[in-house]
């Protein structure tokens, strides 16, 4: 059996009326050859999503569906895509028709000129203004900050990547908005973006609100806490050991003055002499944290690259 070339991930949730013009739209747009997939992930919908995609596939043996048993979001549907795809080059995209499947073989195309990881970004976003364009600009910004990685439209599902990069990344809570940081930081991934079409949504209502603004805050942390201290764990102990450390100064220089001006019985009444305690045994056990990770990452590099082949002409 021919080795299949590209894999098309698609999460579905609720998006029953989509599917149908969906897979039409990826056969044209790949052509009538069987070096190309397309993998559903019907991520626990209640309405007929499921049903109709089964049917697609049922019709067509390069249409894959995977269901999973409940409704987990679209980073772990994502996710279990790129687990079950088997290209060797794979695409996400959304399911609500707003990509255009088209901009495809322009994403694979630019994947070949030596970069990892293709972002599209959408020139004529059709969204409204308020909750989804401005929201998205600020965030955009506050990511590219952050991270360091210059990529104009993180929210745009729409992009390609090379298996290689996949196999590296785990992702989890709504970390796919932010998969360029996540592949630089831990596959040190060549990227670069291109501009793609966006529609106005044809069906259903869109899954995203507002209300995301706290989970995806929280999941940026992250990705700044795993690019900047992945690879030196120990230097982010130590600023939480210093910090730690100046505050047991603080309370020590506090009881110091307390004693030599405080009354005897109001100087046994207060707790700055044990509050320094209490602060210096967490930057020591700060430092102590430290060190383990340090150890931990320097035994992981040593181990990986014990398993590693040597490469061709190094001395065995």
């Amino acid at each position: 059996m021919t080795a299949t070339r590209i894999s098309v991930v698609v999460p579905l949730y609720n998006e029953e009326e989509s599917v149908p013009p969906l897979v039409t739209a990826v056969r044209d747009a790949l052509g009538p050859g069987s070096d190309w997939e397309l993998v559903l992930v019907d991520d626990g919908s209640r309405d007929r999503t499921a049903e109709v995609a089964g049917q697609a596939a049922a019709s067509d043996p390069r249409v894959r569906l995977l269901r999973l048993a409940r409704n987990c979001g679209q980073t772990p549907a994502m996710q279990a895509g790129f687990d079950h795809a088997r290209g060797d080059v794979v695409v996400s995209m959304d399911g609500d028709l707003q990509n255009d499947p088209a901009d495809i073989p322009r994403l694979v195309g630019r994947l070949e000129e030596g970069y990892d990881l293709v972002a599209g970004y959408r020139e004529r976003r059709q969204d409204t203004v308020i909750t989804r364009k401005i929201p998205s600009w600020i965030a955009n910004r506050i990511i590219r900050r952050l991270t360091g990685v210059q990529i104009r439209d993180n929210g745009c599902s729409l992009k390609a990547y090379r298996r290689e990069v996949l196999a590296r990344m785990h992702l989890y809570s709504d970390m796919h908005r932010f998969i360029p940081a996540v592949a630089a930081a831990t596959a040190g991934a060549r990227i670069t973006e291109l501009p793609v079409r966006h529609h106005a949504r044809r069906f259903g209502q869109s899954k995203y609100g507002l209300s995301r603004i706290a989970k995806v805050l929280a999941d940026l942390l992250t990705i700044k806490m795993i690019r900047s201290f992945r690879e030196r764990p120990l230097r982010l102990f130590a600023i939480g050991s210093l910090g730690a450390a100046l505050l047991g100064f603080g309370f020590t220089m506090a009881a110091l003055v307390a004693a030599a001006w405080f009354r005897p019985e109001k100087v046994s009444a207060v707790v700055f002499p044990g509050a320094a305690l209490l602060w210096f045994e967490l930057a020591g056990y700060l430092l102590l944290l430290g060190l383990i990770a340090e150890t931990a990452v320097i035994e992981h590099r040593r181990d990986g690259a014990e398993q590693a082949p040597l490469a061709r002409g190094d001395l065995q």
